[in-house]
């Protein structure tokens, strides 16, 4: 592979693109802005997703879904949200196409339009906290902690393959408290999840922190991040966790009574990361010969190669390798036995 991708000193930016190109994990889409993730690109993905699902259950969360679509008068319900958010929308107009006599062609049928425009996702805060208002009415409901692993569309202008990209994949984490404390409390931990999977997980050091109000979530009153530093000496956002305050709940109106019989707003966070943490896991361990993954999320941590004259020397080092591939299996190792003939061992 060193010969197939730029060195990093002379192209940091290339060497990345081919790099991801190369090792197989992704490939632009026909749609731009969008990427086709590749087998071995998504199991590392998998191999994210789960050990994040584990650790989000671990702190008592539980995985839900929510529609793709949005109304738009759900978006608008929140000033500084649809402010943040109006221009990366993505908007369905008409829910019918039809063939046009004249062109012969596939076009939008006039008469389909719809009564009120759909969102195409940017982040499901609206949705959620409009479905929230009839699953709270007291105490006892709360905390409500729940996550939903999905994708969203955000128009981006630049893409880069994992980094940034107008369709990714993520896991959004939303949760309704009864007290201020309590949510600022939900808003660090998740944090500390993230900075625990990062650290522990893709072998990547974060720095921790508040963003500025300039960088603030539309709609929160405080975001925390962790960010890591990668090999070109530039700081990537690696996930993010929000103190919502009572903001989405004044707009939809989410209401509870309290242990004292009062009526009170509810407390909001929302939380994720995407995708995004592929682009990470690349640029910090990867070199100018390839793609390097801790072993932690590699979806092969060994490789069994064969080195052999004629096929009846294969089939004897085939019987020995069995072995050895069931007792690192009974580990706990992922192996592959590459047995391939259209690859010398080098």
């Amino acid at each position: 592979m060193a010969k197939a991708i730029p060195r990093r000193e002379e192209d940091y930016s290339l060497w990345y693109n081919e790099l991801v190109k190369k090792a197989g994990l992704a490939e632009n889409s026909p749609v731009r802005g969008c990427m086709i993730i590749k087998p071995y690109g998504f199991s590392i993905w998998e191999k994210m997703q789960q050990q994040l699902d584990t650790m989000f259950k671990n702190t008592g969360h539980e995985n839900a879904y929510f529609p793709l679509f949005i109304p738009k008068s759900h978006l608008s319900k929140e000033a500084d949200h649809v402010e943040g958010f109006a221009k990366e929308c993505a908007v369905v107009t008409h829910y019918r196409l039809k063939n046009d006599k004249n062109s012969k062609r596939l076009v939008v049928d006039p008469d389909a339009k719809l009564e009120e425009e759909l969102i195409v996702r940017p982040t499901s805060e609206t949705v959620i906290w409009d479905t929230y208002k009839n699953w709270i009415q007291s105490y006892r409901d709360l905390p409500l902690l729940i996550n939903q692993w999905g994708n969203v569309v955000r128009w981006e202008m630049r893409t880069r393959l994992f980094l940034r990209t107008a369709e990714f994949l993520w896991q959004e984490g939303h949760t309704a408290h009864a007290t201020q404390a309590e949510a600022v409390s939900e808003t660090q931990q998740m944090l500390d999840v993230y900075s625990d999977f990062a650290e522990k997980y893709m072998a990547l050091p974060v720095t921790k922190g508040v963003k500025s109000e300039s960088e603030r979530f539309a709609g929160a009153e405080d975001t925390y991040c962790i960010e890591a530093l990668m090999q070109d000496g530039k700081a990537l956002q690696a996930g993010t966790s929000h103190f919502l305050g009572q903001n989405f709940a004044k707009a939809f109106n989410v209401k509870f009574t309290n242990k004292e019989g009062k009526e009170d707003l509810v407390w909001g966070t929302s939380w994720g990361v995407s995708t995004r943490l592929m682009g990470a896991l690349i640029m910090a361990h990867s070199d100018d010969d390839g793609l390097v993954l801790p072993p932690n999320l590699a979806p092969i941590q060994v490789v069994i190669i064969p080195i052999y004259k004629g096929e009846k020397q294969l089939e004897e080092i085939a019987l020995k390798a069995k072995k050895i591939h069931s007792s690192l299996i009974s580990k706990g190792i992922s192996v592959k036995f590459d047995r391939r003939d259209t690859h010398k061992p080098g």
